[in-house]
């Protein structure tokens, strides 16, 4: 399956709704989504497959660090790659805008993610107590750091 990666625009929108819904036990709004467009701090890109959005991963950045938003990709187009390239985009971003780190939050039960960031070097730095709800959960805290 061939996808691309673009920088998320207005048309974008619906498609990444779509996607939070599904994945996600507490979606952002189309209007929350779409101030990230606008946003001089985020950066959200999405992965289309035949003009499809089948996921996306946004940051913001500040001070010369990065903090990841989100990552999610359609169950139906999971385990092809996309997470990776999604991630890929990210840090590549991150380290052409001389960030020093880059960082996320995950569920503790989310192991197919932490497995994910661990392979692409990022590291269990902590846990963020009751992080999450619908269900509670705690977040493990990963980051990765760049060579400056």
């Amino acid at each position: 399956m061939e996808y691309r990666i673009l920088k998320m625009e207005e048309a974008h929108i619906k498609g990444v709704s779509e996607i939070e819904k599904e994945c996600f036990s507490s979606p952002w709004s189309e209007n929350c989504i779409r101030s990230e467009t606008v946003n001089p701090n985020a950066r959200f890109f999405v992965a289309l497959s035949e003009d499809k959005v089948v996921g996306y991963a946004g940051m913001h950045t500040v001070c010369g660090e990065c903090y990841i938003a989100n990552v999610a990709v359609s169950e139906a187009y999971r385990r092809l790659g996309i997470a990776s390239a999604l991630l890929g985009r990210l840090e590549e971003t991150a380290r052409s805008e001389d960030c020093e780190f880059i960082t996320l939050e995950v569920r503790k039960s989310n192991l197919n993610a932490i497995g994910l960031y661990s392979r692409l070097g990022y590291k269990q730095v902590g846990v963020r107590k009751n992080f999450y709800s619908k269900p509670t959960e705690d977040a493990v805290l990963m980051t990765k750091a760049f060579e400056v």
